[in-house]
C-alpha cells in the first residue's frame, strides 16, 4: 500500500510519547501548533472559542490559543478549572489572555473542544455535555482536539451524547475510535497532525493501494486465474466473477452445473471443479452457496489461496479447520459470530483474535470494516458510503479480493486493497446504486 496513517491504542500512544526524544513539553507544543494550523486551514480567520479541560488535552488547547492569537485570530479560552498536570499548568502560564469559565462563556463562530482526550473512560457530567452541545449548536464549525470529549479512544464507544464535529485533529497517530462505530460518525473530517513520534504501523488506516504492475510479457495466467465455485444461487457468483474480471484478473472461470446469466463473455463456465490446476491464483467459494457444503470441502482440499465468503463461512464450523489454508474470510457481524462465537473486547480485539484462531486474514465487514492478519496487523477502513448496505455488494468485494490475491498480492494486502477500492467505487456509483453498478466503477 501507499503511505498510510498509523493507528495507536491509548497504551501504545503513551509509550510512543514517553519514548519521543524531544520530550513531552515539545510534544504538547507541536500538538497545539498543529491544532491551530489545521483549524486555520479549515475555518480561516473566524473568531474561536477554545474549551480547555484540566488535563493535557486542555494544555494542548492553551498552546493552540497562543498560536491562533499569533496568527491574528480573535481567540478566547474557557476552562473547566485549574490545570492538574504540570504540562497543562505550564501551557496555561504561557497563555497571556484571559481565561473564562465554561459555564459562563459566550459562543464563537468556531468552537474547539480540548476538554478531554484519549484517557476518558466514563461519560461527561450531564450538565457539561449539555453545555458542550449548546455551545456547539451556537457555532458555525466545531473542532475536536485529538478526539471529541465523551468518546472511548480504544473502543469507539460514545460514553455520553456528543455533538457532531466538522473537523477532528488527531495528534501523532489516529486512534481506533477515529475509525470505529459509533464514534466515527461524529468526527467529521479527520486530519493528522505530525508531532514527531515514532508510531508503530502494524495498525493503520487503509490507504490507496499500490496494485501489481502488468508486465510487458504478461499473459492471462500470469495475471492471475480466479476459480469460482458457484452454488445454488448463481446470481451472487455472477457478481463475484464479474468483479474479479473487472479487478485485473487475467482469467476468471466458474464451476457450475448450469449456465449463469449475467456473466461477462470473457468469464469461462466449466462443468467440473478442476482445482488441481497449479495455475489457479485464488479460489472463491461462498457467494450464493446455498445448501452445498461439499463445495467448501472441495475448496479446502486444494492448496491454492482462497477467499471464503457468505454461507461458506458458517459451514467452516471450527476456525482451526482453516489453519494452513492461506485463506481470506469476509464475514459480516452475524457470520463472524456464527463461526467465532461471542468474543470479548472491542471490534479490533475480536478481529485480531479471529485471525489468530483461524490462521486466516479476516475482513470483518460493517460500517467500520477491519482487516486483521494472524501476525497482528490490522487495517481500519476509511469511511465508506452508507449506501453500500445493499444486497450483493459483499459478493462484489469477495470477487475483487480474489482477483487481487490471484494477481500476486499478499493476503492482507489484497484484502485491504479490495476494501479500499470497494468504498471508492461506491462513492462514484452514487446513493441510488445497486451492487451491479459497482462493476462499472472498479
Amino acid at each position: 500500500m501507499n503511505e498510510v496513517r498509523p493507528i495507536l491504542s491509548v497504551a501504545a500512544m503513551r509509550a510512543a510519547e514517553a519514548a519521543a526524544p524531544c520530550g513531552l513539553t515539545e510534544l504538547m507544543e507541536r500538538a497545539g501548533s498543529g491544532l491551530a494550523e489545521a483549524t486555520c486551514r479549515f475555518a480561516g480567520p473566524m473568531p474561536a472559542l477554545i474549551l480547555c479541560g484540566p488535563g493535557n488535552n486542555g494544555g494542548d488547547g492553551y498552546v493552540a490559543a497562543r498560536c491562533l492569537a499569533e496568527r491574528g485570530v480573535a481567540v478566547r479560552v474557557a476552562a473547566l478549572g485549574e490545570p492538574i498536570s504540570d504540562l497543562a499548568r505550564a501551557a496555561r502560564q504561557r497563555w497571556e489572555g484571559p481565561v473564562e469559565t465554561v459555564e459562563d462563556c459566550d459562543p464563537a463562530a468556531v468552537l474547539i473542544d480540548c476538554l478531554f482526550g484519549t484517557g476518558l473512560r466514563r461519560g461527561l457530567d450531564p450538565a457539561l455535555h449539555e453545555r458542550l452541545r449548546s455551545l456547539a449548536q451556537a457555532s458555525h464549525l466545531v473542532v475536536a482536539a485529538d478526539l471529541p470529549s465523551g468518546v472511548d479512544a480504544d473502543r469507539g464507544a460514545v460514553l455520553s451524547p456528543i455533538p457532531h464535529y466538522h473537523l477532528t485533529v488527531a495528534f501523532g497517530a489516529l486512534k481506533p475510535a477515529h475509525r470505529l462505530m459509533p464514534a466515527m460518525t461524529q468526527m467529521g473530517r479527520v486530519v493528522l497532525a505530525d508531532i514527531g513520534i515514532e508510531a508503530d504501523r502494524r495498525w493503520c488506516e487503509i490507504g490507496a493501494p499500490a496494485l501489481p504492475a502488468v508486465r510487458p510479457d504478461a499473459h492471462k495466467y500470469s495475471r492471475g486465474l480466479v476459480h469460482c465455485l458457484a452454488g445454488e444461487m448463481p446470481g451472487a457468483m455472477a457478481l463475484s466473477a464479474s468483479a474479479a474480471a473487472r479487478s485485473g484478473a487475467g482469467y476468471v472461470r466458474v464451476s457450475t452445473s448450469r449456465p449463469i446469466a449475467g456473466l461477462p463473455r470473457s468469464v469461462v463456465e466449466v462443468g467440473d471443479a478442476r482445482l488441481d490446476d497449479s495455475r489457479i491464483g485464488c479460489i472463491l467459494v461462498g457467494p450464493g452457496l446455498g445448501h452445498l457444503p461439499q463445495l467448501l470441502t472441495l475448496a479446502l482440499t486444494s492448496s491454492r489461496p482462497k477467499v471464503i465468503d457468505a454461507e461458506a463461512i458458517a459451514l467452516v464450523g471450527d476456525p482451526a479447520r482453516l489453519k494452513g489454508q492461506d485463506a481470506i474470510l469476509t464475514p459480516h457481524a452475524g457470520e463472524f459470530e456464527r463461526l467465532f462465537g461471542t468474543l470479548p473486547g472491542s471490534k479490533a480485539d475480536r478481529a485480531l483474535a479471529a485471525a489468530e484462531a483461524s490462521d486466516a486474514v479476516v475482513v470483518f465487514k460493517g460500517a467500520d470494516t477491519l482487516v486483521a492478519a494472524p501476525d497482528g496487523r490490522l487495517g481500519f477502513a476509511p469511511p465508506a458510503p452508507a449506501w453500500l448496505a445493499t444486497a450483493g455488494t459483499g459478493d462484489v468485494l469477495a470477487g475483487m479480493i480474489a482477483a487481487l490475491r490471484a494477481r500476486g498480492m499478499g493476503a492482507f494486502e489484497a484484502a485491504c486493497a479490495g476494501v479500499w477500492r470497494h468504498g471508492r467505487a461506491a462513492e462514484r456509483a452514487g446513493p441510488d446504486m445497486i451492487a451491479d453498478d459497482l462493476l462499472e466503477h472498479l
